[in-house]
């Protein structure tokens, strides 16, 4: 491979026109193919089978309106009185012209919102008044029947008195008549006594007449009672809903629209894709609309959700640490062509990446780090691979070395050394993708494009432009002493070269030194979360934070973190059990720890899924949410166990808290798998069993120091002011899994650096001592440098105005200064040193099988040189 790059080092500096062209080709077709396919990125993120993506899934088939993605925009009076009439008027004009754009489903209007609330609570509040007044009116209604009753009783009694007593008197008449008739009395004392029968038989029939009118009136009664009866069932099965009607309005009492002042209303954009199916421009649409719709006294924010974009990729902060970069390189190499070089090489391949990047976001859905990554790779690994090549290349000058002859040389050594730790860094980044996690995946292979890219321009671009350069790379005063000819020797070996470093006269206080230093940063690393940023992590001024301030003060912290809670029945629940269902879920959900309020949002036209909002009383990224999601699905248990229905929860509360778990699942397995390959890697270039064991265990120093320094920072608070942090909060999810990718590949670049000129010294005769001094001394200033400018890189994005950047590259640049500085420079060196000798063991058997890489190139620099 040496004498391959050594060949296409050549051709490079022969052809240097020829391959400049062919960069800037490549970069014009990159960018128009970006141009042309027009990137298209999601701001959110899902895993594929954890549990709030499997119900999305399956709310797309039985329920798609509920799968949809949404935002908040938040209106506030500026001067914290009421909205008036007018306000409302032009926020609900507004509002509707929302609902014209493309990929806008529905809109969820705050007023009208306000008035069904206000008017549930009307109407319960009204059927209660009428469930009193119906059961007194029943009470009296039984009074006034019992009352009835009594006196038709008496009445019978009366009758029945009344006829057994003209019975009496009839029987008394007739045997007075038969009497009179037997005594042959005359016959008008028997006229009369016929008359008084007339009139005993009328006062029957007056009694007969009356019990049939009291009869009538029983059977009245008996009508009436009946009516009473339902009337009262009817009651209580009125009085049964409202029960349920009001135990819903109890459970969804803590929730509203519009602040309790009238100050503050809160919208809700819905879409008409799920979250992690939206496309930035359409989310940046409805903000630009409402941003024009300029309502006098309002001010109008928006949620994290519409606001997360890619837009500006690079800000002040990067370019701040482009800037510094910059001076590093002009303070070793001593020209602006010098320090220039590798910047503009670095730019050229950041910028055929990323564009090929935003080409292929059209055809394959990307989340909007994506891009970003790619960029901060590209910068600090471009930069410092062509300085790598063109360090050796100064050097080889000063040493008396041809031009070309050099370039190509610099090209087959350096650029062989290059080559190498860029396919380690893609390994690294590539095999993101066995963690099973789509988006980090891509991100991964995105980073890697981005390597690879930076690896073939540092190798075909750098010697171009060196060619191009000539000596002027060198500064007058190197020009001129290379004229003379009178520093060849100095500069053919490092300066120095017997002279022991510190860490090899002092080997045991350095290995604890660094052992110590780098344990007591890891210790905040054991009480790691692991989630990603809400609204109250973006800056203090942007409309996210403003949004999730105000929606915090003026609804409460839990309305930032809304958890949609999806019931699915076996069979559709009748409109007569509906309202038990709904209030028997939302009553439960309710009395789980830190909800304050649930709302039975919607439910499906099969009447097969019911949808509830459950509305936390705590903080999005706190422990406590995490903990109610669980049990939510906890309670999904014992539902599925009491056969009530299947609950499952989703939304962007539950997707940022089951990707940290997988992430978090599969975190042991890729530091495994990585530290696996750095292992077989160093055993394959360096010939050695305990360089590999040292490398590894200094690697685990860096990435648990790295890990506690940004807990420290971005979960605990500790100078958080300096690096922007608003709010603390769990650690960026996926973020200990791209440190121990990138920095592993960056660990191994610094060890090929550094331990392969050791490698070269003990081949050459050196004892352990005097060639791991000798290795230091020799690439002790290009890792100095390379370290530098990659911390000072990373450290610019760690100050991004992309809150999901900083601590990304917070906790690159502070890996890199771990393990170049600590490490690779103090730790390694001195572990070597205690060994000695057995530092190079390896079995003989072993050594036999393993085929010879030549990492640094030292056979060709041997056979070109001499």
């Amino acid at each position: 491979m040496a004498s391959l790059l050594y060949r296409l080092g050549n051709f490079s500096a022969r052809r240097a026109w020829f391959v400049v062209l062919a960069w800037v080709i490549i970069l014009a077709a990159a960018g128009g193919a970006a141009l042309t396919a027009g990137g298209k990125f999601t701001s959110s993120m899902s895993i594929n089978g954890v549990p709030s993506q499997v119900v999305i899934e399956q709310l797309k088939k039985s329920f798609p309106e509920a799968s949809r993605g949404s935002g908040q925009v938040i209106f506030q009076k500026a001067d914290g009185s009421k909205l008036n009439t007018d306000d409302r008027a032009a926020i609900t004009a507004a509002l509707e012209g929302v609902l014209t754009l493309d990929g806008v489903s529905d809109i969820i209007n705050p007023f009208t919102v306000e008035e069904e609330i206000n008017s549930q609570r009307a109407d319960v509040a009204d059927g209660w008044k009428k469930i009193t007044d119906g059961e007194k009116a029943i009470a009296d209604g039984k009074v006034e029947i019992a009352s009835n009753k009594t006196k038709l009783s008496d009445g019978i009694k009366k009758l029945d008195a009344a006829e057994a007593k003209l019975k009496t008197q009839s029987a008394q008449l007739e045997a007075g008549i038969a009497q009179a008739q037997a005594a042959g009395a005359p016959q008008a004392q028997v006229d009369a006594l016929i008359a008084q029968r007339a009139q005993i038989a009328g006062g029957f029939a007056e009694i007969k007449k009356q019990r049939a009118a009291i009869v009538a009136g029983q059977g009245k009664l008996v009508e009436a009672e009946a009516k009473l009866v339902s009337s009262a069932d009817d009651l209580v099965t009125g009085k049964a809903d409202l029960e349920l009607a009001d135990q819903l309005l109890k459970v969804s009492k803590n929730f509203g629209t519009v602040s309790n002042d009238g100050s503050v209303a809160l919208a809700t954009v819905q879409f008409d894709k799920p979250g992690a199916e939206l496309e930035e421009p359409t989310k940046m649409a409805v903000v630009d609309f409402l941003k024009e719709a300029n309502i006098p006294g309002v001010n109008i924010e928006f949620s994290q959700d519409l606001l997360r974009s890619v837009e500006g990729i690079l800000g002040v902060g990067e370019i701040v640490g482009l800037v510094i970069a910059a001076i590093v390189l002009f303070i070793m190499l001593g020209t602006f062509i010098g320090a220039g070089l590798p910047l503009i090489l670095a730019v050229i391949g950041v910028g055929v990446s990323g564009a090929v990047t935003f080409a292929l976001s059209s055809v394959i859905e990307m989340s909007s780090t994506t891009p970003v990554l790619g960029v901060m790779l590209g910068l600090a690994v471009g930069i410092d691979y062509a300085l790598f090549i063109l360090n050796r290349h100064r050097r080889q000058l000063k040493a008396g070395v041809e031009l070309r002859e050099s370039i190509a040389l610099a090209t087959g050594t350096s650029g062989n050394a290059v080559l190498f730790a860029g396919i380690t860094v893609i390994i690294a980044l590539a095999a993101l993708n066995l963690t099973g996690i789509d988006f980090v995946g891509l991100m991964g292979s995105m980073g890697s494009l981005s390597i690879a890219v930076s690896v073939a321009i540092a190798i075909t671009g750098t010697p171009a432009i060196l060619s191009l350069v000539g000596n002027r790379i060198l500064s007058k005063k190197e020009r001129s002493a290379v004229a003379e000819g009178t520093h060849f020797q100095e500069n053919a070996e490092p300066k120095n070269a017997g002279k022991p470093v510190w860490a090899n006269k002092h080997p045991w206080i350095a290995l604890l030194t660094v052992v110590a230093v780098l344990g007591i940063a890891a210790i905040p690393a054991s009480s790691m979360r692991l989630g990603l940023p809400d609204g109250s992590a973006e800056e203090r001024e942007s409309s996210a934070f403003k949004a999730y301030t105000i929606t915090s003060e003026a609804f409460g912290p839990g309305f930032n973190a809304q958890i949609p809670a999806v019931l699915t029945l076996e069979n559709a629940v009748s409109e007569d059990d509906k309202l038990a269902l709904q209030a028997k879920v939302a009553t439960e959900l309710f009395e789980l720890e830190n909800v304050a309020a649930v709302v039975p949002a919607a439910i499906s036209d099969d009447k097969k899924t019911l949808l509830f909002q459950v509305v936390p009383s705590v903080d999005p990224s706190s422990e406590e949410t995490e903990t109610l999601v669980y049990d939510i699905r906890a309670l999904g248990d014992k539902f599925e166990s009491d056969q009530v229905g299947e609950l499952g929860v989703t939304g962007i509360t539950a997707t940022n808290i089951d990707i940290s778990k997988k992430i978090a699942d599969v975190l042991p397995l890729y530091l495994g798998t990585v530290l696996l390959l750095s292992m077989l890697l160093l055993i394959l270039v360096f010939r050695s069993i305990l360089i590999p064991l040292i490398a590894a265990g200094g690697f685990l120093l860096t990435i648990f120091a790295t890990f506690g320094s940004v807990v420290a920072v971005y979960q605990w608070g500790w100078i958080a002011d300096w690096f922007g942090v608003t709010t603390p909060g769990p650690v960026l999810s996926f973020l200990p899994i791209f440190l121990i990718g990138i920095l592993f590949g960056l660990a191994m670049d610094y060890q090929l650096f550094l331990v392969s000129g050791m490698r070269e010294a003990y081949s050459h005769g050196k004892d352990t001592n005097a060639s791991v001094n000798y290795g230091i001394r020799l690439s002790r200033a290009v890792v100095v440098a390379a370290a530098l400018i990659m911390i000072t890189v990373f450290g610019g994005f760690a100050f991004s105005h992309l809150t999901m950047i900083r601590p990304m590259g917070f906790g690159l640049a502070v890996g890199v200064l771990a393990d170049a500085f600590l490490v690779r420079m103090l730790l390694v060196p001195a572990a070597m040193t205690i060994f000695g000798k057995a530092t190079w063991w390896i079995p003989k058997w072993l050594d036999r099988i393993l085929p010879d890489v030549d990492v640094e190139g030292t056979k060709l620099e041997g056979k070109q040189l001499h």
